[in-house]
Formats: C-alpha cells, sequence, structure tokens
C-alpha cells in the first residue's frame, strides 16, 4: 500500500483525526465540544478533558471509515501547536505513543501550515507559489508559500484576529458562542450601506479589527437603552451586514493588492473564516476580475480538521521532513517574517 497518513488535530476544542493515503483523504472524522457555547467561549480545562475522553474513538473511528487497520499506518502527522497548551499536549502525547508503537515516523505539524496545506485536499489546486490568506479566530495573515515548506509572512494582525472580531461583535450583540456563523447568517438578509465601520489599513499587509470592533461598541453605546433595543430589533441584520462588510473589504483589499505587487496569480483563502459567504463572494470577484485563480477548500476543511493535519504531514513525509520525539508542544508557535522551513 502506499503511504498512509494518520493526522490527528487537537489544538482546540475539537478532537478530529483523518487518513490520507497516497496523498487523497480517506477519511476525516471531528468531535466538536458543544458545552463551551454555554460560556461564550472555549474553557481549556473542559477542552483538554473532551480531548482525553474522544482521541481514541475519533481516530478508531478515521481508522475504519478509512479501511484501514494500524498496521497500514505509515506516518503519524499531529498538530503541536499554536493553540491550548492542555489541548495539544493530550493529541501530541497520544501521536508520539501511537507512532513509537507502530514503529513510524512522528511529523509535527504547525496547525497553520495545516489550514495553508487544506487547499490540496481537493482536486483542483494552486500552483506553487501561492498568496494564501489565512483567516481563523486567532490568526490573520497573509503568506506567499513556496514548495519544500518554505514560506514568507507579508503581513499579520497587529492585534485581534478577523474570526475573533467576529465573535467579540457577537458578544456585543448578544448572539452566542461562535459568532462568526450567526453573524454571517444574519447578515445575509441585511444591508452592508446601513452604517459605515472604519476600515483599519495599518500599513503594508498588515491587519487590525481591534479598533473595528471597538466602533462597533461605541456606535451601540451612542444611544440609550430603549433606543439601543428598538435599533436591534429593527436593525439587526443591518448592524450585522455592515460590520461584516467592513472585515471582508479590509481582506479582500489586502489579497487584491498583494496580487497586484507580487504578480502571484494563484491564491487561496484558509481557515474558519473562509467559510463567511461575504468573504468567498466578494474574494471571487475580486480574483475574477485580477485574472487570478482562487483556491478555498469546501466548508468541512476550512474549520479546524484532521485532513489538513494529514495532508500537511504527508507533503513533508514526501520531502522527508520528520520529528524528533523530543517534539514539544508550542502553544505560542507562530509563522514568522522569515522565509524558513517549518519545524
Amino acid at each position: 500500500m502506499d503511504s498512509v497518513v494518520l493526522g490527528i488535530e487537537s489544538s482546540c476544542d475539537d478532537t478530529a483525526a483523518a487518513v490520507v493515503v497516497a496523498g487523497r483523504v480517506r477519511s476525516s472524522i471531528v468531535s466538536s465540544q458543544r458545552i463551551h457555547a454555554d460560556f461564550g467561549g472555549v474553557v481549556p480545562e473542559l477542552a483538554s478533558r473532551a480531548h482525553q475522553r474522544l482521541i481514541v474513538p475519533v481516530v478508531d473511528s478515521a481508522l475504519v471509515e478509512a479501511g484501514v487497520t494500524r498496521e497500514d499506518i505509515t506516518a503519524v502527522g499531529v498538530t503541536y501547536g499554536p493553540g491550548l497548551a492542555g489541548s495539544l499536549l493530550v493529541g501530541l502525547s497520544f501521536a508520539k505513543a501511537y507512532a513509537l508503537g507502530l514503529g513510524v515516523p512522528l511529523i509535527g505539524v504547525n496547525h497553520l501550515e495545516g489550514h495553508i496545506y487544506s487547499v490540496f485536499i481537493e482536486d483542483e489546486s494552486p500552483a506553487f507559489p501561492y498568496l494564501c490568506l489565512i483567516v481563523s479566530g486567532g490568526h490573520t495573515q497573509l503568506v506567499i508559500v513556496e514548495e519544500n515548506f518554505e514560506h514568507s509572512v507579508l503581513g499579520s494582525t497587529l492585534d485581534d484576529a478577523a474570526g475573533e472580531a467576529f465573535d467579540k461583535v457577537a458578544k456585543l450583540l448578544d448572539l452566542g458562542y461562535p459568532g462568526g456563523p450567526v453573524i454571517d447568517r444574519l447578515a445575509a438578509a441585511g444591508d452592508p450601506s446601513f452604517h459605515t465601520f472604519p476600515r483599519s489599513r495599518p500599513g503594508g499587509y498588515d491587519f487590525s479589527f481591534s479598533g473595528l470592533k471597538t466602533s462597533v461598541l461605541y456606535y451601540l453605546n451612542g444611544f440609550d437603552d430603549k433606543t439601543r433595543t428598538m435599533l436591534l430589533e429593527e436593525h439587526l441584520n443591518d448592524i450585522c451586514a455592515s460590520f461584516q462588510q467592513a472585515v471582508v473589504d479590509v481582506l479582500v483589499d489586502a489579497l487584491d493588492r498583494a496580487i497586484d505587487e507580487t504578480g502571484i496569480r494563484d491564491i487561496a483563502i484558509v481557515g474558519g473564516v473562509s467559510a463567511n459567504t461575504a468573504l468567498r463572494r466578494d474574494a471571487r470577484k475580486m480574483a475574477d476580475a485580477a485574472g487570478a485563480r482562487l483556491f478555498i477548500p469546501p466548508l468541512e476543511y476550512s474549520v479546524d480538521n484532521g485532513a489538513m493535519i494529514a495532508m500537511a504531514a504527508y507533503f513533508k513525509l514526501r520531502a522527508g521532513i520528520t520529528s524528533p520525539w523530543t517534539l514539544t508542544a508550542h502553544p505560542d508557535l507562530a509563522l514568522d517574517r522569515q522565509t524558513s522551513q517549518i519545524a
């Protein structure tokens, strides 16, 4: 049998495992932890305990769905950062023991690297080098991706990530957690020109969404309680659409400028926020106008999943890149601005 890579993802509140055989996804299992919605955000201790309970059945299910056995596995890929320390340790410890017991290589995968390589899950994929916009709950970065895991970060968020801004604004509007999908759904019936929220462009390709979030707060606080209640009853969809459009405009503008300045015509948008319908719509319009090819993973591979980790590990295995048994969890792991090989 060709290479069989097991991928494990446990960086936050999703316990996920997948199997990639010869570069093709054969299974992808994700167990999401719903309990965090009651707290308005992820509770780290609850997340790590849930991972401990779920990781064995999730991995077993991935093997069964893929039609492979443990003995078929040729490498184990696992997220080692960034993420919640306790959650990362559960996945990494399990992966180490699993790989060691099977006598196969361990391959550590940067979670952001997993998102970057999620665009190779589909049959049609970008050519190197390509521009990749990573937009998730904790990260917003624009990266040039080269072959052999070489990368160059053009810009990063200076404060809140795009997904974090969605969640915080949703909390201001009392929409629950996670807020991104709810705002996206409500915005579909709203008028994005209802109110003009600021489009922050700090310089270069860096991003800043903290001011946008604060502007929503100030806007709401500009009304007395009775008027604000009436406003939200009548124009909640419009406020969501106006806020969402401000985020989308900043992201699409950065990609548009990067296409023009680098000349790279293959672009990708990855991470949880790439599921946003307005972002997908406006990015496709921009790409068509720029003569560029746009790649966005299917919805199930935009959020955290094991398939993207297995796919990145598969590419690493092909390149002869493996990790030592001393690999440790790195909660604050990032893609820096230097062009370098990712560990």
